[in-house]
């Protein structure tokens, strides 16, 4: 359920997570390698609050793709003879 604060709506980790479609642990591991910018918005406590647009900069981390390096050399086009 959102925390509502001078009109704003925020969610907290469980539930940006869950809208993301991602685990708690990918976002603490996109913390850790950098890959997602942390939150500018944080309660009383220090936990995160996720406004809607950092829910879909979530979103738009996990849709994105990359290629490894297997992946890269494998030629999917090859016929078998």
């Amino acid at each position: 359920m959102p925390i509502i604060i001078n009109g704003k709506k925020y969610y907290k980790t469980n539930e940006a997570c869950k809208k993301a479609g991602i685990s708690r642990a990918t976002f603490f591991r996109w913390l850790k390698t950098t890959a997602f910018q942390d939150v500018a918005h944080k309660d009383r406590r220090g936990w995160r609050l996720f406004t809607n647009e950092d829910i879909e900069r979530l979103k738009t981390e996990a849709n994105r793709l990359s290629v490894s390096p297997h992946q890269q050399t494998f030629n999917f086009n090859k016929k078998k003879r």
